[in-house]
């Protein structure tokens, strides 16, 4: 049999992501959700909890969907389309799809392509909790062999490495690249990839906390400041008030480096970009748009949050 990854192999996209979406644009109240699935990538950030435990936490949202079965059924009627065009010319009766995604949301979409063999993660649709083990990594090899002992897999397709030891005990073993495909480990990281290193890692997500904790720390600073200042002095003084504790909290969670003057003299250097960015934006949003000084200061603490952190990772925290 053939044995094939779901998401970014077969179909274009995550698809827990994409049901995600879909169900928040047809029910705006799964955003009361968003405090604790906040929460969840925050400690998920710090290492606190692991990747399974995060994604439970997030499936919290399933509890706001007595109607699952219809929300399920209704996004793959819109997103079947979705199908890689190679797959649809390869299929055979026999294949096998094997997925970290919970079971119940490909269920459906296997029963549209025609696609008997589904192993995929036990989540419970009504609260989100896992009935079983993520099925990623070693425990992809394990369920097959479990469900099918003796089976041989003529070629295995995957998007990402992560598929390593299932591609180990395949006969032929393919990387899916849109819809290319390559011989295993031929497939080096594309321009793309790389940056998503970067800003899909755990260290750009603590990042990311810290740089909104500072960016409330910035617009407080810049409003009081206001009071007696103009608008972009004020924003210049909230800047570097908050850009101390910036480097405190970054040094100690996201980049695990020892405090110094010399690295705080970089992290400032680092931030001159960011700093050019964001008086641009304020300059553009207040005085020539002629929005709130509240909404500029805001957009500017946002945006050039990306830039700073390439600097940071790339000059300050640089590891030989």
């Amino acid at each position: 049999m053939n044995v094939y990854d779901f998401d970014y192999t077969i179909y274009d996209g995550d698809s827990t992501k994409d049901f995600y979406w879909y169900c928040l644009y047809n029910r705006w109240s799964l955003a009361r959700y968003w405090p604790r699935q906040a929460w969840a990538l925050l400690l998920y950030a710090l290492g606190r909890i692991g990747k399974t435990q995060c994604k439970e936490r997030f499936y919290v949202f399933f509890q706001g969907l007595p109607d699952m079965e219809n929300f399920v059924y209704d996004f793959w009627r819109r997103n079947i389309k979705k199908i890689k065009h190679f797959y649809k010319v390869w299929q055979r009766p026999d294949d096998l799809i094997i997925s970290a995604s919970p079971a119940f949301l490909l269920e459906e979409a296997c029963r549209r392509l025609g696609v008997v063999n589904l192993i995929a993660s036990p989540v419970d649709p009504r609260t989100g909790r896992y009935q079983g083990k993520n099925c990623y990594g070693e425990e992809k090899v394990r369920r097959f062999k479990a469900d099918y002992p003796h089976r041989e897999i003529e070629g295995f397709y995957s998007d990402s490495l992560s598929d390593s030891p299932m591609a180990a005990i395949a006969k032929k073993s393919y990387l899916v690249a849109g819809e290319k495909l390559l011989p295993w480990g031929s497939l080096p990281p594309t321009a793309k990839q790389g940056w998503l290193q970067y800003f899909l890692s755990r260290q750009f997500l603590i990042f990311f906390i810290i740089g909104l904790a500072n960016a409330v720390n910035g617009i407080v600073f810049s409003l009081l400041y206001s009071l007696v200042l103009p608008v972009s002095p004020a924003f210049v003084l909230g800047y570097l008030s908050s850009l101390t504790v910036s480097y405190l909290l970054n040094s100690r969670f996201t980049f695990k480096a020892n405090l110094s003057l010399k690295r705080y003299g970089s992290f400032c250097l680092s931030y001159l970009p960011n700093f050019a960015i964001q008086n641009i934006i304020v300059f553009v949003v207040y005085y020539w748009a002629g929005f709130s000084k509240l909404l500029a200061f805001f957009l500017a603490a946002a945006i050039g949050m990306p830039v700073t952190f390439l600097m940071l990772k790339l000059i300050t925290f640089r590891r030989r």
